[in-house]
Order: structure tokens, then sequence, then C-alpha cells
């Protein structure tokens, strides 16, 4: 894994996908980052954050998705937490902290843990009801998984499970693979 590889996958996750409206001015991702990022901290705040709990639910939604294909084999060492995060931070074009990523990603541990692979899918199921929204969750997810060398069979089970849960075709899962591998292969 070489940092161009990395820099080209963060390049194309804040990216609108190919077949994305004309005009479309980024992908899901970066677009809800912006609003995720903007997520107070405290719960005293008083002055207009921009902050839009449905677009941060969404953001947490997508991260969650491409989590869990990454941890599909059932290991997620540091280093490909690191990457992870630094993939995603990058791909937010700053719009989203380190810290507010690395908290993210401990949650979604967590949660993985606590409720297992399929609650958890179904969980961003029912958090996700555009298919348009859908069809750009499978394509990052895909995306994050070409960075470790390509989508393994289990990161293609979970992809598959995402893909059963928001009712979309075949097709759906195979243009965001498509999509993953164009962006990595050039």
């Amino acid at each position: 894994m070489t940092d161009s590889l990395l820099g080209r996958v963060a390049e194309k996750l804040s990216e609108p996908p190919s077949y994305a409206e004309p005009g479309q001015k980024g992908s899901i991702l970066a677009v809800a980052a912006a609003s995720f990022g903007s997520k107070p901290t405290t719960d005293d705040v008083t002055q207009p954050t921009g902050f839009d709990p449905e677009a941060a639910a969404l953001f947490e939604a997508v991260v969650e998705s491409a989590y869990l294909v990454a941890n599909s084999d059932g290991e997620f060492d540091e280093t490909e937490r690191t990457t992870f995060e630094r993939v995603v931070v990058t791909a937010c074009e700053g719009a989203v902290a380190e810290q507010q990523i690395h908290a993210l990603i401990e949650d979604l541990r967590d949660q993985l843990s606590e409720d297992g692979i399929d609650k958890r899918v179904s969980m961003v199921a029912r958090s996700i009801s555009k298919p348009e929204h859908q069809q750009e969750v499978l394509r990052v997810a895909a995306l994050l998984a070409q960075v470790s060398g390509g989508v393994s069979q289990v990161e293609r089970d979970v992809l598959d499970k995402l893909c059963g849960a928001f009712s979309l075709g075949e097709d759906a899962l195979k243009r965001a693979l498509a999509e993953a591998e164009k962006a990595v292969n050039g």
C-alpha cells in the first residue's frame, strides 16, 4: 500500500461518483462531513453551529458501512485503523478533525462488538433510505476496501449484506465495485 494509492482513494472518496448528476459538488461522505464536523462538543451551545443532525447521522452511517467491511475478516489492527482514519480524514478535506474520526471509530468498534455484524448492517440500512445515498454508501465502502489490496471475499460478503439490506439489486453492487476498482487502477 502506497501513499499514492491512499491519496487516490481519498480523492475519489471526496468526489461525486462518475454516475452522479451533473453539478453535484462532492461525495456524500464529503458533504455530510461538514455537518458532522460542526457537531457541538458540549451541551451548552447557544449559537448556530451549522450542525444538521440528519447529515451527521448520514455521515456516521457511511463511515460505519466502510468500517463494517474493513472488519469483515475479524481483524482490524492498529495499522489498518490508522490508515482507515487517515483516508477518511483526508477525504473530508478538513471538515472533520482526526480526533472526531478516532472517537467515531471507537464507538463503532464498541457497537460492532456488542451487536455483531448483521445487526449493525441492519442499523446502517435503516438510517439510509434514499437509493442514491445507498448506492453511494456501497461505493464508499468498496473504495475503502480497495485500500487493503482489493476487495476480498469476506469484504464482498459484507457488501452483499449491505446491498441486500438496502434492497438494491446486484447491479448496484457491481457499479460500486467497478467505481472502486477504476479509482484504484486509474
